[in-house]
């Protein structure tokens, strides 16, 4: 057997192997149900017929007696809830501080490039304001001089820009 093909059995093997963590138990009616995630906590452990860890098989669980179950785990889940209450709460605090840095970040940067384009903008028009000639290449690659009516409209673009950027 060529080795792709070996290799290709041996992850075949392992995937279905994958299937077999699951974990089966009966329910108050009496069903079996089968799933990936473990039982409510409504079910009895002796009720719990097959969990993933050791392939598969059934694994012996202790039965706690009744009496001894019945206070500690309303005890216990309800010293999980605050617990779980502030670890979501902090994950909660922590999104909301990302996503305020990061606009904050995107508001300096749109601020800097504002500021940047406003210098460029403003020494541009003192160029054109000064009255010496400006020249500039055409698109094939031709230097050319501007006319008037072209320094004109370069003009009023440049304090377009500063009108909106230097504010």
């Amino acid at each position: 057997m060529p080795r792709p093909k070996l290799l290709l059995l041996y992850a075949l093997c392992a995937w279905c192997g994958a299937a077999s963590a699951q974990w089966a138990w009966r329910d108050a009616q009496g069903n079996r149900v089968f799933s990936d995630r473990p039982p409510p906590p409504g079910i009895a452990s002796k009720d719990i017929l097959r969990q993933p860890a050791g392939g598969g098989r059934a694994i012996p669980l202790e039965v706690a007696p009744p009496a001894a179950s019945a206070p500690s785990k309303p005890a216990a889940s309800a010293a999980a809830a605050p617990a779980q209450d502030k670890e979501l709460e902090a994950k909660k605090k922590q999104a909301d501080d990302a996503e305020a840095a990061r606009k904050k970040a995107a508001a300096d940067k749109l601020a800097k490039d504002r500021a940047e384009n406003c210098n460029r903008a403003r020494q541009a028009k003192a160029t054109y304001d000064s009255g010496i000639r400006v020249g500039r290449t055409n698109a094939q690659g031709e230097r050319e001089i501007l006319d008037d009516a072209a320094r004109a409209a370069e003009t009023q673009r440049l304090q377009g820009v500063i009108d909106s950027d230097c504010k």
